[in-house]
């Protein structure tokens, strides 16, 4: 089916009334109800889906992936033999599902035994397929970061409310313990009134020089440049043909802005659960950044950038303070990180050092204990699966798409006072900047038609 007639029958305006699919409600996922399982379509099989997402996903009792989709057909096909690998390896059966194998998202939206979705693709499509994912009526898994652009992120937040569906954004820092520890720590005054915070966040290298090739036959090129400009076609700039390791689109501003929405979500997003401004934003940003004069890769190198927020709190970000968030307090401070966990140039890896994910300037601190009477924030151990038993309940995952917006607003206004000059002053409730015309062309970006979220419903 083609794009346009599948939007027609899930949806007829943006911009007025959007007219949603009756959502099947949560109960008839109940224990009760007939198979007991969420059928699950995973779009997007490259690094993240295959060695991340899926396994998480199949681990869990409830859930069954029936389906993948993906533009390069080798990576179509190897990845229907991985889900069928895993299910195996489970539950040591060799036919225990064949899943069916999708070359557009959209046919796959149409698939009415699809309960929900997985969205694992580069970041330049993650708001269109879940806009069109939740006025298809499926729940949905999102790969942060959120949007690729502020204006994108609201459209999609607010669709997402309208629909009722369960979407969870995966920013799965939140399942860390010692992340919500910091946080509640913070939030219950152990350190005394939160003054400044300082997350350290990496920086891409740049380089190289990349000739432009010829489109191998098995992928769909022109729809994975999906809304952003025609631009020849280069390994190097796409991902590999025979690999699953980091892709060369995520050092590419095309189609991201780097490291500063790659870990930037996740680290804004744990700073502000301490901070307590999950649903607002600061109201001064600036920021200075290296740019490769050449090359390919052209997202920022090394940064540093500053936030005030109306509660009084500076924030600080920066490529050279150590990978983590520190809360700095008038009684003391706190830092919380991965532990041993460090940025490559390629992927998060897991080192030998003793690094403390969870430190003090005073031990005593971390030994505290939150009174029953003191703030608790949610409680999860894993972020897929805690969004599978959302959907069967009905109730708000620990990392709803608003949080996920606003976590990301504040990656995409860091990103844009990176190029524009001096400091600029942000409105979080209208989300607009109040100084500079200039910040605000940035908040959206121009769109390839017919792809981009600027034609959803159109």
């Amino acid at each position: 089916m083609k794009r346009r007639n599948f939007l027609g029958q899930t949806v007829t305006g943006i911009a007025g009334v959007i007219l949603v699919p009756t959502i099947v409600p949560s109960s008839v996922f109940g224990k009760n109800a007939p198979g007991n399982k969420i059928n699950i379509g995973q779009i997007g099989c490259g690094r993240i889906g295959r060695k991340h997402d899926l396994p998480f996903v199949i681990k869990q009792d409830i859930s069954r992936v029936i389906a993948v989709c993906e533009l390069d057909k080798n990576r179509l096909i190897s990845t229907k033999k991985r889900v069928i690998e895993l299910y195996k390896k489970k539950t040591g059966q060799d036919n225990y599902i064949d899943p069916k194998m999708y070359d557009d998202y959209h046919e796959m939206l149409l698939n009415k035994d699809i309960d929900a979705v997985v969205i694992s693709t580069p970041d330049h499509w993650h708001a269109q397929v879940a806009m069109e994912a939740a006025l298809a009526g499926k729940h949905i898994y999102l790969q942060k970061p959120t949007s690729l652009t502020i204006a994108e992120g609201r459209v999609l937040s607010n669709i997402v409310k309208k629909s009722g569906v369960i979407l969870q954004v995966g920013t799965q820092q939140r399942c860390y313990p010692q992340f919500r520890i910091a946080a509640e720590l913070v939030r219950n005054g152990r350190i005394g009134k939160l003054h400044t915070v300082k997350v350290g966040i990496g920086a891409d290298p740049s380089g190289p020089l990349a000739p432009a090739m010829p489109v191998p036959p098995t992928f769909n090129y022109d729809m994975w440049l999906g809304s952003t400009p025609l631009v020849p076609y280069t390994e190097k700039g796409v991902h590999s043909q025979t690999a699953f390791d980091r892709p060369g689109w995520m050092r590419r501003e095309q189609f991201g802005a780097g490291m500063i929405t790659g870990w930037g979500q996740h680290h804004y997003d744990s700073a502000a659960w301490g901070m307590d401004t999950e649903y607002t934003g600061p109201i001064t940003v600036q920021a200075t950044a290296e740019f490769p004069k050449s090359g390919l890769f052209d997202v920022h190198g090394n940064f540093m950038a500053k936030a005030e927020y109306a509660n009084g709190i500076t924030m600080y970000t920066s490529s050279v303070y150590p990978n983590g968030i520190r809360y700095e307090g008038t009684d003391g401070w706190i830092f919380v990180s991965r532990g041993n966990e460090r940025v490559t140039d390629s992927d998060p890896i897991v080192t030998d050092d003793k690094s403390k994910p969870l430190d003090a300037g005073d031990p005593k601190i971390l030994t505290s204990v939150i009174g029953e009477n003191e703030i608790h924030l949610y409680k999860s151990d894993e972020q897929h699966g805690n969004w599978l038993d959302c959907i069967q309940s009905g109730k708000e995952p620990i990392s709803p798409i608003e949080i996920g917006h606003r976590a990301c607003t504040v990656c995409l206004i860091t990103h844009i006072a990176m190029r524009v000059p001096g400091v600029l002053h942000w409105d979080p409730k209208a989300e607009i900047f109040l100084n500079s015309d200039l910040a605000n062309s940035l908040l959206s970006r121009s769109q390839r038609f017919p792809y981009g979220t600027s034609y959803v419903g159109k």
